[in-house]
C-alpha cells in the first residue's frame, strides 16, 4: 500500500473529487429556477465532500482528521438527500440517480473505514 503524504493521496479524496465533477455536470442540466435553489445546495454539499477530508487531513491531528471525516460523511448524506429530492421532481433518471448513488454510497463506505481505522489507531 502506498504511503499517505497528502489529502491528495487519499483514494476517498479521489473519488469525491469525481463524484463533484458528476454532480456539477448534473446541476448543468437542471431546469432553470432549480439551477440556483436545489442546484446551489448540491454544489456546496458535494464540494463539502472532499474539501473537508482535505481539511482534516491538513491539521494533522487523529482527533481533528476524524472530526472533518464525519462532516465530510454528513454531506455526503445532505448530496443524497438532494438527488432524491430530485427524484421526486421528475429532474432525474433512474440510470442516472442509481449511478450517482452508487459513487456516493462507495465513498460512505471509503469513509467509514477511514473513521474506524483512525478512531482505532488513536485508542
Amino acid at each position: 500500500m502506498a504511503k499517505i503524504v497528502t489529502y491528495q493521496d487519499l483514494v476517498v479524496w479521489q473519488k469525491s473529487m469525481e463524484l463533484a465533477k458528476s454532480i456539477y455536470h448534473f446541476v448543468w442540466s437542471l431546469p432553470p429556477e432549480e439551477k440556483y435553489a436545489l442546484g446551489d445546495q448540491m454544489r456546496r454539499a458535494v464540494v463539502s465532500i472532499p474539501s473537508n477530508i482535505a481539511e482534516g487531513q491538513a491539521r494533522k491531528t487523529t482527533k481533528d482528521f476524524v472530526h472533518f471525516l464525519y462532516i465530510a460523511r454528513g454531506s455526503n448524506a445532505e448530496l443524497m438527500t438532494h438527488l432524491l429530492l430530485c427524484q421526486s421532481f421528475g429532474y432525474i433518471d433512474e440510470k442516472k440517480l442509481r449511478n450517482l448513488k452508487e459513487d456516493s454510497d462507495e465513498i460512505g463506505r471509503l469513509l467509514n473505514s477511514l473513521i474506524k481505522t483512525l478512531k482505532s489507531k488513536a485508542e
